[in-house]
């Protein structure tokens, strides 16, 4: 292997694994705030570090300092194989993290003649990888509700499996409509797809060219995620904590590190296949290296609006209410924020003008539509990560067979509708 194949590969390896693992925090705190957004109230805002809240992320970084001091406990029947135990949570916190691992955050670049996917796993089978893998979640937590001897956990572990039985058919039918459309099973193929247009004036986003099985699928993977609405696994008014109800410390907080992560990879899978993945609309990799200078004069223009629009925000945030004690700590951490943020756009706008004199096919331009690109997938990973959060603190949970009902009579039928017509479609149009 060269050295750039090296380099490159730990690069990607290491966004993929700050994409996926750093996202939990972030995706906490998100939790946090839409849903005191939600509710009318505050979210997280008191937690600091040496005066710096930054919003209140602080505050999932002081859960993890509490979850990995606090003590380890076991029920009293599990004497001997403590290590199955354990095994458990691990094993659906790696299946989550295993299967963000094949998708692609950028098209493939080429460095010293040698083409390099952007991708921590660089396989061409990207959608059977995803559905072997995410399915070996449930292993875990069917190995927690049943060695915990508990009768709640017992119940929850087997409302998993059913749910996942139940919409892992309706989800597979569904990826293979959009692998009859797009005629790949892989990801990277799947976006590449996506960068033409539907009628001459929309892009080609799979959710407009397969809307049904668009829906099919996003509904199957919040069931597989155990989020509300579908939360019936954990559900706390019934069965106290469902199949984790024993697990303590880190245990438990595996598990819930795997539904983040999980969340997270479901949501990167709905952008991969439905909205575009990396790529903006009506812009292919070839037309955006070929017309970045617009392009990079645009975000010129933008970031710094963007960057004053926050700023805005974190001054009204910072607002204390009338009569409350201010040590200026606030003031201070907004200035200094100000200051930082105002900084780093000058610098990204200097550097963004310098590139844009460049020609299209120069080493800077190709680095920049990369980034770009990571860029414009985190920005819809988030989104919908929003969204599931949205929906989660929206919706009420529904009852065990009402989720078996809408599995099996609504979605699994609609699911083999799809494919049919899909089928004939794609065969007339190849004919």
């Amino acid at each position: 292997m060269s050295t750039a194949a090296l380099l490159v590969s730990l690069a990607v390896i290491v966004l993929a694994a700050l994409l996926a693992l750093l996202m939990i925090p972030v995706l906490v705190w998100l939790e946090r705030r839409v849903c005191g957004l939600i509710q009318d109230r505050l979210g997280p805002n008191r937690t600091n570090l040496f005066g710096f809240r930054f919003g209140g992320v602080v505050q999932s970084f002081a859960d993890v300092v509490k979850l990995v001091v606090k003590e380890e406990y076991y029920p009293a029947h599990i004497a001997k194989n403590r290590w199955l135990f354990m095994l458990a949570p691990m094993i659906t916190f790696a299946a989550a993290l295993l299967a963000f691992m094949v998708i692609p955050f950028a098209d493939d670049v080429v460095v010293a003649g040698e083409r390099f996917r952007i991708q921590a796993l660089p396989v061409d089978y990207g959608v059977l990888w995803y559905l072997a893998i995410g399915s070996v979640g449930v292993i875990g937590m069917v190995f927690g509700g049943w060695l915990s001897h508990n009768k709640y956990s017992l119940l929850g572990a087997m409302r998993a499996a059913s749910q996942m039985v139940s919409y892992e058919l309706a989800l597979g039918l569904g990826v293979v409509s959009m692998i009859l459309t797009y005629g790949t099973i892989d990801f990277n193929a799947m976006v590449a797809w996506q960068s033409g247009t539907v009628l001459g004036v929309l892009p080609a986003w799979g959710v407009l060219v397969q809307p049904l099985a668009a829906i099919v699928v996003i509904v199957a993977l919040f069931v597989e995620t155990n989020r509300a609405p579908f939360s019936v696994a954990e559900g706390e008014s019934e069965i106290v904590a469902g199949f984790f109800t024993e697990y303590s410390a880190m245990k438990f907080a595996l598990y819930f590190m795997g539904e983040y992560v999980a969340m997270n990879t479901a949501s990167a899978v709905i952008v991969t296949m439905f909205f575009g993945g990396y790529q903006l609309p009506w812009l292919s990799t070839e037309a955006l290296q070929a017309h970045f200078a617009p392009v990079a004069w645009g975000i010129v223009v933008a970031l710094p609006l963007l960057v004053w629009c926050f700023i805005g925000w974190m001054r009204r945030n910072n607002r204390l209410r009338p009569g409350a004690r201010d040590d200026g700590s606030r003031a201070f951490e907004t200035r200094v924020l100000t200051y930082a943020l105002v900084a780093m756009t000058v610098v990204i706008d200097l550097i963004l003008i310098y590139i844009s004199l460049q020609p299209a096919d120069s080493p800077w331009t190709t680095t920049a539509v990369t980034l770009l690109q990571i860029a414009v997938f985190v920005a819809k990973l988030m989104a919908f990560n929003i969204f599931f959060i949205v929906v989660r603190w929206t919706l009420p949970r529904f009852r065990h067979d009402q989720v078996q009902t809408l599995g099996w009579r609504y979605l699994l039928p609609l699911a083999l509708l799809n494919i049919f017509v899909t089928a004939i479609v794609v065969v007339g149009v190849s004919s």
